[in-house]
């Protein structure tokens, strides 16, 4: 495993909107199902350009001639949390960004790896309960040659980020073994790690979704 980020929170203290750079707090009012006028607590982003997404998430397929496919994630001490996160590379749009050209920045710039898109989700919520913030993923693929070297990150100041090969086989273990040292898992990466255990423990499940008829 490896090593947590000496990083730590010092202290918490109360932000006036006004003075926020990236987020402000909201109030929204709205009528619910039954006409009750009805108030909702919002942080919202300040930072949403011309996409109309704030962020995009890489997942990311390694391809190696000799070596099984894998997956880049990066650990990072991230204060909210006051905790080192397991986490795909993941970054602001900027504001003449498109999803796909964020995203091939942002990986280039975490991991060093030049890749390619080849899918793109719509805008997804992030915790709709509490933000308005949105984000797309993209899932890449990165071809390697035999014996090519490991490139350099391109992390910009105040960054401090590992970033970590992991087969995708062993994804959904390495997962739960980080969590029980600790580690904070990113949500998005979770579920879909554990989308794909979950499929190859249950391959019947998607043989009787293929066949006809499955579902009348």
């Amino acid at each position: 495993m490896a090593s947590k980020s000496k990083a730590r929170v010092t202290s918490f203290t109360d932000l006036p909107s006004s003075e926020a750079k990236w987020v402000k707090l909201q109030k929204v009012g709205y009528i619910d199902a039954k006409g009750v006028s009805r108030v909702w607590e919002v942080a919202s982003r300040k930072t949403r350009g011309k996409a109309g997404v704030d962020a995009v998430a890489m997942g990311n397929i390694i391809y190696h001639p000799s070596k099984p496919p894998s997956t880049i994630v990066v650990l990072q001490f991230r204060p909210p949390v006051e905790a080192t996160t397991v986490e795909w590379p993941a970054g602001l749009i900027d504001a003449n960004e498109k999803p796909e050209e964020a995203a091939v920045r942002e990986l280039y710039e975490e991991t060093g790896y030049q890749g390619k898109v080849v899918s793109t989700s719509p805008a997804v919520a992030a915790d709709p309960g509490m933000t308005n913030a949105n984000m797309c993923l993209c899932m890449m693929e990165v071809h390697l040659k035999e014996g090519e070297p490991e490139p350099e990150q391109h992390l910009d100041e105040g960054e401090d980020i590992l970033r970590v090969n992991v087969p995708l086989a062993e994804l959904y273990e390495r997962l739960e073994g980080w969590a029980k040292e600790g580690y904070v898992i990113a949500a998005k990466l979770y579920h879909w790690a554990a989308g794909v255990q979950y499929a190859m423990d249950h391959p019947e499940l998607f043989r009787k979704i293929d066949q006809p008829g499955a579902g009348a």
